[in-house]
C-alpha cells in the first residue's frame, strides 16, 4: 500500500505563493499518475492538477498559468507550486496517487488565502 503525507499549507494573502509537498511511502515505485485535488467548504472535491510518471501534466482551467505541478519519481514525491493565489483558491488540498489497482489519498492540508 502507498501512503501519502502532505505538507506546506497555510495562510497567505491574495497574490502570494505557497508550495505544497506530498511524500509517498510504501510501494511508491508502482505509482503511475500523481496529482492534487481540492475541496472548499460546501463544494465537491475538484481536480487541480495531475502529472504522469513521464512528466506529462494536466491542469484545471482555474489554475492554469498560476500553479505548477512537478514530481520526483526517485523520492516518490509530488509538488504543487501555487503563485498569484486568490481567495477562491481557499480549500483543503489533497494529494492523490494512482497505483496499479487503486487510488491512494493523503489526509489533506489547508490552504487559506485572505483578501
Amino acid at each position: 500500500q502507498v501512503q501519502l503525507v502532505e505538507s506546506g499549507g497555510g495562510l497567505v494573502q491574495a497574490g502570494g505563493s505557497l508550495r505544497l509537498s506530498c511524500a509517498a511511502s510504501g510501494s511508491f515505485i508502482s505509482i503511475n499518475v500523481m496529482g492534487w485535488y481540492r475541496q472548499a467548504p460546501g463544494k465537491q472535491r475538484e481536480l487541480v492538477a495531475l502529472i504522469g510518471r513521464g512528466g506529462s501534466t494536466d491542469y484545471a482551467d482555474s489554475v492554469k498559468g498560476r500553479f505548477t505541478i512537478s514530481r520526483d519519481n526517485a523520492k516518490g514525491t509530488v509538488y504543487l507550486q501555487m503563485n498569484s493565489l486568490k481567495p477562491e483558491d481557499t480549500a483543503v488540498y489533497y494529494c492523490t496517487a494512482y497505483v496499479t489497482s487503486y487510488q491512494s489519498w493523503g489526509q489533506g492540508t489547508q490552504v487559506t488565502v485572505s483578501s
